[in-house]
């Protein structure tokens, strides 16, 4: 079966046509193995764990091309990344700060990074339970999050102004 590769991420699938999120740039074939992922998540609170974090790394490594949506998706799930990954917050915290930061910021377009992610969407589906799905997770949200190392001081400062 022929594949190709996602335009948000790069991950090679077998080519599948069908919807794709309406601002951020994936593969339909991504797109569905995001929902594959979403899907175990839902159905099992020890799965719904890992949940912020899947949410924030499938969005930073989809960015899409600039548009108001896409560029304070693109900045509220790296603060997101950032307070998660390097100050611990947890997932009650970190949603306030998105609120926040979502309804008062002024951000501006990130160019996204050229490297692709070591840990995609595909990670954290080969687990085979909830703690090797949270390890796998957290894992792809170290990748995503790394990728995007050229803009990490303008993060942490909008973090700054946002953060309580």
């Amino acid at each position: 079966m022929p594949e190709s590769a996602c335009q948000g991420c790069g991950v090679e699938l077998p080519v599948h046509e069908g919807p794709v999120h309406r601002y951020m740039a994936s593969s339909p074939a991504c797109w569905v193995k995001y929902g594959q992922l979403l899907t175990r998540e839902y159905s099992d609170p020890t799965y719904f764990r890992a949940h912020r974090l899947t949410v924030d790394s499938y969005a930073v490594q989809h960015p899409g091309p600039p548009s108001p949506q896409s560029i304070q998706s693109v900045a509220v799930h790296l603060m997101a990344l950032h307070v998660i990954l390097e100050h611990g917050f947890d997932d009650d915290r970190a949603r306030t700060l998105l609120r926040t930061a979502a309804d008062h910021g002024r951000f501006v377009w990130l160019e996204p990074p050229t490297v692709r992610p070591v840990a995609t969407v595909l990670h954290p589906l080969a687990a085979d339970s909830a703690e090797a799905h949270a390890v796998a997770v957290r894992e792809w949200a170290l990748a995503a999050w790394a990728t995007w190392h050229d803009h990490h001081e303008r993060i942490r400062a909008w973090t700054r102004a946002f953060a309580t």
